[in-house]
């Protein structure tokens, strides 16, 4: 008996521990995103540190970024700090970085990087593909 008990206490603690953590990721949705390269949505995506917030895909919207590489990147809105209260970020001025204003936590947009206490996680990125006329944002 002592056996069975020690037994439903530990599945219990299992279950209690992993229920926890449930909620604590950005959800998979499918995104599929694609637009002229010359769309005036994109406009400021022409140069380096560029950045643009495309709203209607992925769990939050979507962040668009011209890294000083010259290479586009693009990323959820959803903060990951606290993901399921879709919390989305906003672009900071200059777009080097986007700030979920729920927490004031940072992210940079190079990476989509934590930069700034309370974000441990980076921002969830997506693949981005170009052709010469036009972006794909997917998963």
């Amino acid at each position: 008996m002592k056996k069975l008990f020690t037994g439903m206490t530990l599945m219990m603690a299992f279950m209690l521990l992993s229920c926890s953590k449930q909620g604590d990721y950005i959800q998979d949705v499918p995104v599929n995103f694609s637009a002229p390269i010359n769309d005036y949505r994109l406009s400021k995506l022409q140069s380096a540190g560029g950045a643009v917030i495309i709203n209607g895909y992925g769990v939050c919207g979507l962040i668009l970024y011209r890294r000083p590489d010259g290479a586009i990147v693009a990323f959820d809105r959803c903060s990951s700090v606290n993901p399921q209260g879709k919390c989305a970020v906003n672009l900071d001025d200059p777009t080097l970085t986007a700030t979920d204003p729920c927490s004031g936590a940072v992210f940079l947009l190079n990476d989509g990087s934590p930069a700034k206490a309370p974000a441990t996680r980076p921002l969830k990125q997506y693949q981005v593909s170009l052709s010469s006329s036009q972006i794909f944002v997917t998963n």
